[in-house]
């Protein structure tokens, strides 16, 4: 078994397409009307390796209010890399905010950055 397919609750698909497309250099998998303006919606790293984001816009004021904050504050999304450098200089330069400047730790090299909503990513080269 593997984990395949994670939900991250968004407030407009079209908005986290373009930034998971085209700030993080993500592939869109899928993008299916179901009806009743939803969608199914998925994203994934180039190259397919690892599990994919179904982006699930928030349906009801209780799920609007969880965007942004789905995992209470913490680092929720870790983002492996084979060249912490190259992919930390392109989301620079594609806007993507950066909590603080990279940092090299006993299992790799690490920087947080976020989302478009908020929600909080390690980019990381982990030790080889």
């Amino acid at each position: 078994m593997r984990i395949a397919t994670v939900t991250l609750v968004v407030d407009d698909y079209d908005a986290a397409i373009g930034f998971y497309r085209d700030k993080l250099g993500f592939d869109l998998v899928a993008d299916t009307p179901l009806g009743g303006g939803k969608r199914w919606v998925v994203v994934a790293p180039k190259g397919g390796k690892g599990a994919k984001l179904l982006l699930a816009q928030a349906d009801g004021p209780t799920q609007a209010a969880h965007v942004g904050n789905q995992t209470g504050g913490r680092v929720g999304f870790f983002l492996e890399t084979d060249d912490f450098a190259r992919d930390h200089a392109a989301f620079t330069a594609a806007g993507v905010v950066f909590r603080e400047a990279p940092r090299h730790e006993p299992y790799g090299s690490v920087a947080v950055f976020e989302d478009l909503y908020g929600n909080t990513w390690d980019l990381i080269e982990p030790k080889s």
